[in-house]
């Protein structure tokens, strides 16, 4: 016997040609997906089911092993291509899995039914453009009509909030849920989301309501006094410097730490390239073990010399570097900063960093509920959030893969 709650089995049995499954964080927006898919698989064994996530990594990292615990408990005898991402499960064909960043790739198969988990984290005009290519790849005959479902916490006034909620298209369902409607969560989950999430975001990660993301900034735990130190660098102590990379504008964060917490204790912003900035830091700061971690753009970003990258310049001047394949979702980089700010763990010298204090205080949201840029506030935000969410990432029990090299 399989247990769902309500709302998850309302979305599993869903027959209408787009349902959308909106709810909080741990609703079991991802299990009622997964099930959904094996249901409507094992109704279409003769066809692909497509199944779409933000990136490729959350396939490896969280689609494959669920999708691994339903085909056991099944009992469903199945192989995985890693290299081409599907399933071929016996007797039943594949389930083809693929990123929902890369819409190029959404090529060259087609679907009978698909899934997009997620898509609501997506920017507005990328999602619709990989909704549009979702919808074509869906054709391949099917019993009873094709469907293209949607599984998402709500972000704002976005994509999903336009095609279900405001302007529902034809054949269009939705169904909401709160992180309340799952009775086998943990007994303190919902007080640590409470903890961690700002009050005007709860409505959406706790309820799974849409709201107006831009009611409050980006950072909102900041709070100017309650989080000052006098803290000043030390002789000889090793310096961890968040970094972002733009052309003309390169921005640095410096800290150090105090009992394995973070002090921001001072800046570097509108440096002209990478080695404009390894030269400052060298010539400001000798003797001193220097740990960058930067924008992982920077693996690919050339800076004077085309031969080089970014992060290979940082590491030939012989600074530490975390190096990390792709940079943390821009939401979880703010919900470790705010959880951090909130916490009082983490200082910043108001006076040594006037720009990043600037950002701290005023970055906003824009229309579509991500951080504005156009302010030019968003530099110094974002090189000290990279060593926030590195080193005290928001979410407990998962990992952050990264190598250090250079020391």
């Amino acid at each position: 016997m399989i247990q769902f709650t309500e709302p998850q089995a309302d979305f599993v049995t869903a027959e209408e040609t787009f349902p959308a499954f909106v709810a909080g964080y741990g609703s079991g927006k991802t299990q009622a997906a997964c099930w959904r898919t094996i249901k409507l698989k094992k109704e279409n064994p003769k066809q692909n089911i497509g199944y779409y996530l933000p990136t490729y990594g959350l396939i490896s990292d969280i689609i494959v092993p669920r999708f691994q615990e339903i085909f056991e408990f099944l009992q469903l005898p199945y192989r995985i291509n890693r290299q081409e991402s599907f399933f071929e499960i016996e007797d039943y064909g594949r389930i083809i899995m693929r990123s929902m960043d890369r819409p190029e790739k959404i090529i060259g198969y087609e679907t009978c039914h698909a899934l997009a988990d997620e898509l609501d984290t997506m920017p507005f005009d990328k999602a619709m453009d990989v909704w549009g290519k979702i919808v074509s790849r869906n054709r391949a005959p099917v019993v009873g009509k094709n469907t293209v479902a949607v599984a998402t916490t709500p972000e704002g006034f976005k994509f999903v909030y336009e095609k279900w909620k405001r302007n529902p298209m034809k054949g269009s369902r939705i169904i909401q849920a709160s992180t309340y409607s799952n009775p086998f969560l943990p007994p303190e989950y919902i007080d640590n989301l409470k903890e961690t999430h700002p009050e005007h975001l709860l409505e959406a990660y706790l309820n799974g309501e849409f709201v107006n993301m831009t009611s409050a900034s980006v950072y909102s735990e900041f709070n100017r006094a309650e989080n000052h130190t006098n803290t000043q660098i030390e002789k000889d102590e090793a310096l961890h410097i968040g970094m972002d990379f733009n052309v003309g504008k390169m921005a640095a964060v410096v800290h150090v730490l105090r009992d394995n917490k973070p002090h921001a204790v001072m800046e570097y912003g509108d440096i002209l390239d990478t080695p404009a900035m390894i030269s400052m830091l060298k010539s400001r700061h000798e003797g001193h073990k220097i740990i960058v971690y930067p924008d992982a753009s920077g693996n690919s970003r050339k800076s004077v010399n085309a031969s080089e990258s970014d992060i290979a310049l940082l590491r030939r001047a012989g600074f530490g570097v975390f190096v990390n394949n792709r940079n943390p979702r821009v939401k979880d980089r703010v919900l470790s900063m705010n959880a951090m700010l909130k916490s009082r763990d983490y200082k910043v010298n108001v006076d040594n960093c006037p720009m990043y204090v600037e950002t701290l205080e005023k970055q906003a949201y824009d229309k579509h509920g991500e951080p504005d840029k156009s302010a030019g506030l968003d530099h110094h935000g974002d090189a000290g959030g990279y060593f926030i969410v590195y080193r005290y990432p928001i979410k407990k029990g998962e990992t952050v893969k990264f190598k250090l090299q250079g020391l």
